[in-house]
């Protein structure tokens, strides 16, 4: 299990989501983004909204996608 955080993820705060895989934790990032979007959480509207457009326009959003397993690759098992 590997764990990435909010931040390292494009959003504002050090909230750490943990998978298996990238894919596991960027569901996790896009869930916690919406929650906190929907509790009132201004900061982490400009990231909900940027993840929002990852979701809709996933050609474009391939170096995003590709950058972020690469890290996710890189990091340790915790």
């Amino acid at each position: 299990m590997k764990s990435m955080t909010c931040r390292a993820l494009g959003g504002p705060c050090d909230l750490a989501h943990q998978g298996e895989s990238a894919d596991d934790v960027i569901k996790a990032q896009d869930r916690h983004l919406k929650e906190a979007v929907a509790s009132g959480d201004a900061t982490h509207q400009e990231a909900r909204d940027a993840m929002k457009g990852r979701w809709r326009h996933p050609k474009k959003s391939m170096d995003w996608y590709r950058d972020t397993k690469q890290a996710f690759a890189a990091i340790s098992e915790s």
